[in-house]
């Protein structure tokens, strides 16, 4: 029999506002990482940050913001009003405490709680925020959230506003590292959203005079429009629509006061409803809202009155009202782009008629893969998806999913031994196994036919729930688990081109990864150490001295899963996989899976040179 737990007024805590943020930075931040995913905790204490000057900007206050990261530490300076002297502490360290809460003064705020530069302040080995305004400046330091330095109001000539400085606690984000592109693309979105701004990271300057069609300008080939990009603006509502020559899905960029939903929401839902019964009524046909939809490219952003997300993160709009006397967020934008776009339409028949045709060509080709989606549908029931090729994640089965979904992980591997140990040491809350039966079909260049046709990729997108898109995508990271030889490195190819050919926004909105594997194993009687460099293996050796033993792993198969629930748990090492701005996805699938062509055939032996110099160096 079970001994009974006593429960008593021992047991009854109450921890100040510092201590329950770094108890439990998953309520404040969403989740930790390593600043491998752009949704990773050190983003989102940036994010905090730069919201507040930010909304100064929106405020009329501050048309520039310098923002600097050098060796971990975080440098936000804006010139806005500065916080007021006698609050500079408050402000960053007493709940409940801020500006936002007058909704005079920031009405269509990004963040309205207060919260946001406490966790920062809360979670940072050092944080230091200062405050100019009046000709006079004040400034406080903090360790963990502990105030270790204050110095009242003095005189000063510097501009006025604030600067605030932070470098995350590497005992609660581990040994992470700030990745510049992820930095730089969520400063684009901001300067795209508030054109006029002027944001310079790091000495690059980053400005936007035409918001959201700058934004689709930036991710879009220009040789993959269908037509030039229609863009349209209200004071509370922008929009920007294109269609895709050859992309298959659909694609959304959406915002509520600035803030990037990459979950989508209520108005994201309500702009997709609308689009489609807008066309529908410009040509007088009830045509199928997929058909419409099918290859679009496009933008929203909206201001709400006090918006209510999903979470502190605030990647999903729950909102239905837009507040301040006006209609419901449904309508809002319904009529908008009713009477919007019908204008814009009647007015450029040409755009028109490109729609139309591409409407014409996606009901071609729906009613052509018809019956073989049908079929695939039926082979993934029979299948058994949830058993026999895919071991899901409690996530999917228990009510817990708003929580834990930015940690829900599909591990994509190949073969038995591979697939067992990840099956064996992953977290079953959180990560998945899909496991591969040899390697994938090389898809470049075929009809999203093949999708349904090969068993795998029908199973993949089934486990994925991506045939409509993504904002129905089970798991936020998919990771591509393969051997670090040549044949793995080929399987990692092919389900990239995959992804690449048929659900590129997978890529884009920085959903897919690398698991990086540690390539040795350094150990004596008393250490081991897990490397996955030729210097970390020397660095391990002088550690330990003398002659330890030194193992080198070939593949995932021969790591056990004891060894292997250190490289998938918090010391997960992920290489995300991003596109490279300056070659379309076309000339990218093209150039590594087309036909052969001497420019491939030169990068190939280069490359290979490389890597023989790599095997001898290992040898030796």
């Amino acid at each position: 029999m079970a001994q009974e737990t006593k429960y008593t007024e021992d047991n009854i805590r109450s921890l100040d506002w510092k201590e329950h943020i770094r108890m439990r930075p998953g309520m404040y931040i969403g989740k930790l990482g390593d600043g491998s995913s752009p949704d990773d905790g050190i983003y989102i204490l940036l994010k905090e940050v730069l919201d507040n000057s930010i909304d100064e900007y929106v405020m009329g206050a501050g048309k520039t913001i310098e923002i600097s990261i050098r060796d971990k530490q975080v440098t936000v300076r804006d010139y806005g009003r500065g916080i007021p002297l006698g609050k500079v502490v408050d402000v960053v360290s007493k709940m409940n405490t801020g500006g936002k809460y007058d909704s005079k003064a920031f009405k269509k705020s990004v963040g309205l709680n207060g919260v946001g530069t406490k966790a920062v302040n809360a979670l940072s080995e050092y944080f230091k925020v200062q405050s100019i305004r009046d000709n006079k400046t004040a400034w406080a330091e903090f360790t963990q959230g502990n105030i270790v330095e204050v110095e009242d109001a003095h005189e000063s000539s510097l501009r006025k506003g604030t600067k605030v400085q932070f470098i995350p606690d590497e005992t609660i984000f581990g040994k992470y590292k700030y990745r510049n592109e992820y930095v730089a693309k969520m400063l684009k979105n901001y300067v795209y959203l508030n054109t006029g701004l002027t944001i310079l990271f790091n000495g690059e300057k980053f400005h936007s005079e035409n918001g959201l069609k700058d934004l689709l300008e930036e991710n879009t080939s220009a040789s993959d429009l269908l037509y030039p990009i229609i863009h349209l603006k209200d004071e509370d509502i922008e929009i920007a629509i294109t269609h895709s020559k050859t992309q298959y899905s659909e694609e959304y960029h959406s915002f509520v006061n600035g803030q990037h939903t990459t979950q989508g929401g209520t108005h994201q839902a309500a702009y997709r409803e609308a689009i489609v019964k807008t066309i529908r009524e410009y040509f007088g046909k009830n045509y199928e809202s997929s058909d419409v939809r099918k290859s679009i490219i496009s933008a929203i952003a909206i201001k709400v009155m006090e918006p209510v997300f999903e979470s502190q993160t605030k990647t999903k709009l729950g909102s239905t009202e837009m507040g301040g006397g006006l209609p419901t967020v449904r309508t809002f934008i319904n009529d908008f782009v009713k009477t919007q776009l019908d204008n814009y339409l009647h007015k450029n028949t040409n755009v028109a008629e490109a729609i139309h045709r591409k409407i014409l060509q996606a009901e071609r080709e729906r009613k052509e893969l018809s019956g073989i989606r049908k079929l695939a549908k039926d082979r993934a029931k029979k299948a058994s998806l949830h058993n026999k090729k895919l071991r899901d994640c409690r996530v999917h089965f228990d009510d817990i999913k708003k929580e834990n979904y930015l940690d829900t992980t599909l591990f994509i591997t190949e073969g038995d031994s591979a697939s067992g140990s990840i099956t064996k040491s992953r977290n079953v809350n959180t990560q998945a196994v899909f496991s591969l039966k040899g390697k994938p079909l090389n898809s470049y260049g075929l009809s999203k036919k093949i999708v349904y046709e090969n068993e795998e990729f029908n199973l993949l997108q089934a486990a994925l729930n991506i045939e409509d898109g993504i904002e129905g995508l089970r798991y936020n990271n998919i990771v591509i688990a393969t051997d670090a030889d040549v044949d793995g490195m080929h399987i990692r190819l092919l389900l990239i081109t995959f992804f690449l050919q048929f659900f590129p926004e997978v890529i884009k909105e920085g959903h897919l990864y690398i698991l990086e594997t540690p390539l040795f194993r350094v150990r004596n009687k008393k250490d081991t150490y897990y490397c996955y460099s030729e210097e970390e293996k020397r660095e391990a050796i002088e550690k330990l001295k003398g002659k330890p033993e030194i193992t080198r792993f070939k593949g995932l198969g021969e790591i056990s899963p004891n060894e292997f629930v250190h490289f998938i748990g918090n010391d997960i090492r992920l290489a995300p996989v991003m596109l490279d701005k300056e070659m379309s996805v076309e000339e990218m699938l093209s150039f590594y899976m087309g036909k052969n062509t001497p420019d491939r055939q030169k990068f190939i032996i280069k490359n290979l040179k490389v890597e023989l110099d790599l095997v001898e160096e290992d040898m030796s």
